[in-house]
């Protein structure tokens, strides 16, 4: 990827996480921002706020922010490209926001992708039973230390496979013990989002996350999308992702009120 193209594709990239967000959360307008809360679940990676590009808040405008996240029991917090709006972050530090991290934001294009094999003993599937919906949340849960899924989530897991969101689940051959799991998101303008890719304790450190990465990528090409996205949460999923295929092309700002004491 050219440096020349990185800000449309970044700009391509934002645009589609604020589609996918008002699909798959509620929604308010606090200009300069688009505000997205989860109504079911107060974890701060799924209730945050993306700034316009090129927005230039004032302190009233962030702090009516906060006040919309504060009265819904939600942590006041933004996940954007922090390009694209580069008079943002200066704004909510002076209101008293601190960056939790500034994660690589890579892409992989069709033709890039580079085959990750799956390991011995391993299988990948597609969900489609409630029993594999089911595994396949709670084995990311599970890998993220996150509280047990309900039947809810997989109905929602459901649901977005049937909008054209994709999930893999990896368990093993023999057994059908699930070990491991990731989704895309629904796409949008041919673009999706990698996340969730998440694996158990015992079962890490064999290449099963990389099979994963291969594995989904595959089935969103498959499925016409252009440009695949993820946020590395580390240097070891970075590595990962680059032997996938992908390549780093600008960071996401994850930048969040620290709660009072």
């Amino acid at each position: 990827m050219t440096q020349s193209s990185s800000p449309l594709i970044n700009s391509r990239i934002q645009s589609y996480l604020r589609f996918a967000a008002s699909q798959q959360r509620d929604t308010e307008r606090i200009e300069p921002f688009l505000s997205t809360f989860n109504p079911y679940n107060d974890n701060p990676f799924l209730n945050y706020a993306i700034p316009d590009d090129n927005a230039v808040p004032s302190l009233d405008n962030v702090n009516a922010l906060i006040t919309a996240y504060e009265k819904r029991g939600r942590q006041p917090r933004l996940e954007y490209i922090a390009s694209l709006a580069p008079a943002v972050e200066e704004v909510l530090i002076a209101a008293g926001f601190t960056v939790e991290g500034r994660l690589p934001l890579m892409i992989c294009a069709p033709g890039s992708e580079q085959l990750l094999p799956t390991p011995p003993g391993i299988e990948l599937i597609v969900p489609t039973s409630d029993a594999e919906m089911l595994a396949t949340v709670t084995v990311q849960h599970e890998a993220y230390a996150a509280p047990t899924p309900s039947l809810e989530d997989a109905a929602r897991l459901r649901d977005s496979i049937a909008a054209g969101g994709i999930a893999v689940l990896a368990h093993v051959a023999a057994t059908g013990e699930p070990v491991g799991a990731g989704v895309c998101s629904v796409p949008g303008n041919q673009t999706t989002e990698i996340a969730g890719i998440g694996v158990r304790v015992p079962f890490r450190q064999r290449g099963i996350a990389g099979a994963l990465t291969t594995r989904l990528v595959r089935e969103a090409f498959d499925a016409g999308v252009t440009i695949a996205f993820l946020m590395a949460a580390h240097e070891e999923e970075k590595r990962i992702y680059t032997r996938a295929g992908f390549s780093t092309i600008g960071e996401i700002l994850h930048i969040s009120l620290p709660p009072k004491l």
